[in-house]
């Protein structure tokens, strides 16, 4: 593909066949031209992908609004929570970057837990304990229960952190 599009900056064109050769201190300078900043990570593909997408958009237009919207619904439905700041963001020398949407992904996700269809593997007075863990829950034995300490509760007979018991509890490693 030879096709010369315009940059942020109007002043140059940047060749995307260009753009596939160039090295990591030329992107880098092409990035801090185009965005008034450094790259946010060494990564020269992402770097490369990054450039041609804001010159693309700069050209184009970007996303179209009607696009964005229909993205951000399927994004409402997903179990993950996108907060977008949506608006003209800007270069580090005040430059506007007009399609530029700054986004944040939030989980409801415990992080202390498996991700849904993991099995949680827990030695117990010689037997091997499995969970599997559900959208909405945990199965254990057959069974479905809503928490990790009614799983353990059952297994012993007595009161237990669920995160504690299955050894998931921070700094905890493995459980007792």
């Amino acid at each position: 593909m030879n096709a010369k599009l315009q940059l942020v900056s109007g002043r140059e064109a940047v060749d995307l066949a260009r753009l596939a050769r160039m090295r990591p201190h030329e992107l880098q300078q092409l990035h801090r031209r185009m965005f008034g900043s450094d790259l946010p990570s060494w990564n020269s593909e992402q770097a490369r992908r990054r450039i041609a997408w804001q010159a693309q958009a700069e050209r184009e237009g970007g996303l179209p609004e009607s696009a964005r919207k229909h993205a951000l619904e399927i994004a409402k439905e997903a179990g993950l929570r996108i907060r977008a700041r949506i608006g003209i963001q800007r270069r580090a020398d005040g430059v506007p970057l007009p399609h530029v949407t700054v986004t944040g992904i939030v989980s409801d996700h415990d992080p202390r837990l498996p991700m849904p269809g993991s099995v949680i593997v827990k030695e117990y007075h010689d037997r091997n304990i499995l969970v599997q863990v559900l959208d909405g829950g945990f199965e254990y034995d057959g069974r479905r229960f809503t928490s990790l300490s009614a799983i353990a509760r059952e297994i012993t007979g007595t009161k237990w952190n669920g995160l504690a018991f299955f050894g998931l509890a921070k700094g905890n490693a493995r459980g007792r």
